[in-house]
């Protein structure tokens, strides 16, 4: 997988050979070639292999890529690779009217997170009533595992990247409901592919109950995470399931509509 570059625009010494070599390296990556030893990585970015082994032992050392007998893999570092790119596209401007409009009818809070190592970080938010003893805002993170959002983000990682997360999280209760075995998260990320949705109550702090579900791109690729989070006393289960989540997974869908139409139009 060669790249070639014709924008005839960029002059020479501008062009930084070394950054594009490295991100054709982390591109070499695909669910065909999950893990690449150096001669691999070589064929198919058509790199020397002193090149690929300095740029693989550099993407290591900055936690990108992880190796194990000779063989390499990205880490669920890369994702905030896709951090920056969803903040630099503005999604607050193209979730902002449909989370308004759930808060309105639900009246309550609403965010917007994407993953970043083992944790999630909030790109958007509309907050109603405080329902945490943290203030939650743009930029804020937690614990993937034991946050709804974070949960639906994890469910929908690569089996290898999902070994990657449980190589460097701490699995640590913070209540009694807290989930900290692992059997026990994969057989939720399980539950959670299939339903399209996932309810986790009380698991980061007493009294807090959220609903999540994700948010995709053009390609069906989950992106972000879009919740509902209530105070677990206020809101009786039946009102969840059959009022909240149909209202949370309309929005999902309507939010990943706009962001695919945003995407295209970026390319025209």
């Amino acid at each position: 997988m060669s790249i070639e570059y014709s924008d005839n625009s960029i002059k020479n010494e501008d062009f930084i050979q070394s950054l594009a070599r490295g991100l054709s390296v982390i591109q070499a990556f695909s669910n065909e070639h999950p893990t690449l030893s150096v001669s691999e990585a070589s064929k198919i970015t058509n790199l020397s292999r002193p090149a690929i082994r300095r740029i693989l032992l550099t993407l290591e050392k900055l936690g990108y890529v992880k190796s194990k007998k000779g063989h390499f893999s990205l880490t669920a570092r890369v994702l905030s690779l896709g951090y920056a790119y969803i903040s630099s596209k503005n999604i607050w401007e193209i979730a902002h009217p449909h989370m308004k409009s759930l808060v309105d009818i639900t009246g309550e809070s609403t965010s917007i997170s994407v993953l970043d190592g083992t944790e999630i970080v909030y790109v958007a938010r509309i907050p109603t009533k405080r329902i945490m003893t943290i203030t939650l805002g743009i930029g804020s993170r937690l614990p993937a595992y034991a946050t709804s959002m974070g949960q639906v983000l994890l469910a929908h990682l690569s089996t290898l990247e999902l070994e990657h997360y449980f190589s460097d999280v701490s699995l640590e209760s913070f209540t009694r409901k807290t989930i900290v075995d692992k059997s026990d998260l994969i057989e939720k990320f399980n539950q959670i592919r299939e339903s399209g949705w996932v309810l986790v109550e009380q698991q980061l702090e007493e009294g807090l109950s959220s609903i999540a579900a994700p948010i995709r791109n053009a390609e069906g690729k989950v992106i972000a995470a879009i919740n509902i989070s209530a105070h677990a006393s206020r809101i009786r289960d039946k009102v969840k399931k059959e009022r909240f989540i149909p209202l949370l997974l309309k929005t999902a869908e309507q939010i990943s509509i706009d962001i695919s139409k945003s995407n295209q139009i970026s390319y025209l």
